[in-house]
């Protein structure tokens, strides 16, 4: 079909005008900006990472037990919030030898803990991309007061190494956005030394040796905080099955230490089990432990999917640390002030267990542990709704959050209380939650106004009165 001339010159006019207006929206449009080096958490500004939402990270790390070192390289799949000239991700010491975004070169620099990257183009708000970072170095453990002034994260053990890394030393061993509002599923690949096992999330999707090296995949399928990833090594006794209820369990324990103190395959097989009666359904694929000979450690983590114990365990701190998995790894905080609905709920957890096993109920737990502790004493000096970085796992985040929550139990009953608990795991399941949601989801399935007992337990610096009966 011919135009005639008026109709030709109306067409050129408007392609003019549509040139023109094309370039007016391109000039409005926003520029690019570089992400923010952190998410905001007043306990660790610069952790965590704005700008990107981590979806899966494939990492892979190669072991030198002898030297210390580490070869890792990490591709971290992500998805851009807005429009990026540049975005962070957490790497604390190690050295970067190479990153790539969507398989192109990229340009990087180092600024304290943050690993900066200018991709090659602006990433577009929406859009899907992967950075791969090459790096090596020897890790070295986090310390100071936050951990009860233990050591913390990668931990060199007398035949490898052990993993713990909560509150901020994911970083240390990959690059990451290191806090627990940026979940992401995993593929974790161990090579280590032939004759060492490399315990990692999730499911052993494949293992195999090639020379005199050993190497193990490892697949968490459910989204996971950074904090806990683990890559812990070593010689191990390992065995597997399932609990009764049908979960897969892998249990590696390390040979050199003493047995009979504790059955840890039984007690893990029997806790997951009864909290999935509790809780709700087990949220991960697999249960299990790593139980290995570190004392320096002087705690236990709740690694998903497989708790890590350095050598001081009992029953106690096994139903703890699964209690977690529910309380803390499947619902995880959006801010570290909250920490209390991690500790506070595992330790209730373990007067829930006793209460179960028929040693002692709740109810005289909490009274014991609060007629114990004076009213002067400083342990009600912690606001336990925001306890401040340095004593975010001091007792009272553990024993007043337990207290908190019997106290909870008894004003709105057993009917409510264990209709509120696999609620809670169910409305946030691999998500972040905080005090304001557990409060409303409280007083939703109880049906009262319950603001004045959190305020109690949770926000006063002293003693609340304790009614008696």
């Amino acid at each position: 079909m011919a135009l005639s001339r008026s109709a030709r010159r109306s067409s050129r006019w408007l392609a003019l005008a549509t040139a023109v207006a094309s370039a007016a929206t391109i000039a409005a449009a926003p520029a690019a900006t570089p992400g923010a080096p952190g998410i905001g958490d007043p306990y660790f500004p610069g952790l965590g990472n704005g700008g990107y939402r981590p979806l899966h990270y494939d990492l892979g790390v190669s072991y030198h037990p002898d030297s210390g070192r580490l070869d890792g390289r990490t591709t971290l799949t992500a998805r851009a919030t807005q429009d990026l000239s540049s975005f962070d991700l957490d790497l604390q010491k190690l050295t970067v030898d190479q990153v790539r975004v969507d398989g192109r070169p990229a340009r990087f620099s180092r600024t304290g803990d943050e690993l900066v990257i200018r991709p090659g183009r602006p990433l577009a708000r929406g859009e899907r991309f992967a950075v791969t970072v090459v790096y090596h170095g020897v890790p070295q453990p986090l310390s100071g007061p936050i951990v009860f002034g233990s050591q913390y994260g990668w931990m060199k053990t007398k035949d490898g190494v052990f993993v713990a890394c909560e509150p901020n030393a994911a970083s240390t061993w990959f690059p990451s956005s290191d806090h627990p509002d940026e979940k992401a599923t995993y593929d974790i690949r161990i090579d280590a030394p032939k004759g060492l096992t490399g315990v990692s999330n999730g499911r052993l999707v494949g293992s195999g040796e090639h020379g005199d090296r050993a190497w193990f995949h490892w697949r968490e399928s459910r989204p996971m905080a950074p904090y806990l990833a683990t890559a812990t090594i070593g010689k191990f006794d390992v065995r597997t099955g399932t609990t009764p209820g049908g979960t897969p369990i892998y249990v590696a324990t390390d040979p050199t230490l003493p047995t009979g103190k504790v059955d840890v395959y039984g007690v893990t097989a029997a806790a997951t089990d009864y909290w999935s009666k509790v809780f709700g359904p087990y949220p991960f694929e697999e249960t299990g432990a790593i139980v290995d000979d570190m004392p320096q450690a002087g705690f236990s983590l709740e690694v998903q999917s497989k708790p890590a114990y350095s050598a001081v365990r009992n029953e106690s701190t096994i139903v703890h640390e699964l209690a977690h998995q529910w309380f803390g790894d499947s619902v995880s905080v959006r801010q570290w002030k909250d920490i209390w609905l991690n500790e506070g709920f595992a330790t209730y957890a373990q007067w829930l267990w006793a209460e179960h096993k028929g040693t002692a109920t709740a109810h005289d737990a909490f009274r014991k542990a609060y007629q114990g502790i004076p009213a002067d004493d400083a342990f009600w000096k912690i606001k336990v709704s925001d306890p401040q970085r340095d004593t975010m796992f001091s007792d009272a985040v553990y024993e007043r959050g337990a207290m908190t929550l019997q106290a909870l139990r008894e004003r709105i009953g057993d009917r409510a209380f264990f209709r509120l608990l696999p609620a809670w795991t169910a409305r946030h399941r691999y998500g972040n939650a905080d005090t304001a949601d557990f409060i409303a989801l409280a007083e939703k399935i109880s049906g009262q106004r319950l603001g004045d007992l959190f305020h109690t337990w949770l926000d006063t610096q002293s003693r609340p009165v304790l009614s008696e009966r």
